[in-house]
């Protein structure tokens, strides 16, 4: 009985520190960002479009890290979880053990490989590629971040996996033997059934392209323009990496602030899919 008290006491004590770390990140990031903000303006910080942060007349307008943030994380997003929902289905349900063990291992090889070797790679075959594609001067561009995609794809493949299996098996019984072919089984009964977790599996999806930093700075040029598909751009995360290391005074403040509004927008993707999913249940 002490025993299972001791754990329960530890489990809980976790719990708190979790919170805690998290609130504590939460209100220093408030606390450092907010002055910049307040100094430059609201309006002006996040609808700006020119960043200079070392000019003689600095200007700190953040919209093209917004808005290339957006567009980079939405790309991936598109073409990472059709191909790992497949890839999950697939594995969970048709792969014959020999393949599955093979793809598993691949996967998880995938996530172990380091982001600065993705970036590498890329800068070695994707853009030069795509300036020879598409016949543009610079293959490091927007385009160019669709190495995020293939960076979330084991995590999506990983935990819709583990929510198919989690499926009873007793549901597919039930659905074939009221006729059901297995495609339909699959994608009408063990897919609803396991939305929760491949909506969680999106969302980590989602978190890791979004908080990407040094795969995409050596990828995308990293120069603050509006985003276009063909021309260098500058992520929320890359802004913060790239100019850290020397910054100074409201340079520096305004780099907590644009660190702020990055774990506002993730806060703000997690909430939302969170709502969807119990509106879903309810």
């Amino acid at each position: 009985m002490k025993s299972k008290e001791s754990l329960l006491e530890t489990v809980v004590h976790g719990i708190f520190l979790i919170l805690g770390c998290v609130l504590l990140i939460t209100v220093y990031l408030v606390i450092s960002g907010v002055p910049a903000i307040a100094k430059i303006g609201l309006f002006q910080f996040l609808f700006g479009t020119k960043w200079a942060s070392t000019a003689s007349e600095p200007s700190f307008g953040i919209l093209p890290f917004i808005m290339t943030s957006i567009y980079g994380t939405a790309g991936a997003i598109l073409l990472g979880v059709p191909v790992g929902f497949f890839t999950s289905v697939y594995l969970a349900k048709i792969a014959s053990p020999k393949v599955r063990g093979v793809i598993e291992t691949a996967v998880s090889l995938l996530a172990g490989i380091p982001s600065v070797v993705y970036g590498l790679v890329g800068m070695l075959i994707l853009v030069p590629g795509i300036r020879k594609l598409f016949n543009v001067p610079d293959g490091a561009s927007l385009l160019a971040a669709i190495v995020l995609a293939i960076m979330i794809l084991p995590s999506i493949i990983k935990v819709s996996l583990n929510a198919l299996e989690a499926v009873p098996k007793e549901y597919e019984d039930a659905s074939l033997a009221l006729g059901a072919t297995d495609i339909e089984t699959y994608f009408k009964v063990s897919v609803p059934a396991a939305r929760s977790g491949i909506a969680a599996a999106v969302v980590l999806g989602v978190g890791r392209a979004i908080g990407e930093a040094m795969a995409v700075m050596m990828v995308s040029g990293n120069v603050p323009n509006m985003p276009s598909l063909f021309q260098s751009v500058r992520f929320l995360t890359t802004a913060v990496a790239s100019e850290m290391s020397y910054s100074a005074g409201l340079q520096r403040q305004a780099l907590f602030s644009i660190a702020l509004v990055l774990f506002l927008f993730i806060m703000l993707i997690n909430a939302t899919l969170n709502f969807f999913l119990k509106h879903e249940k309810a």
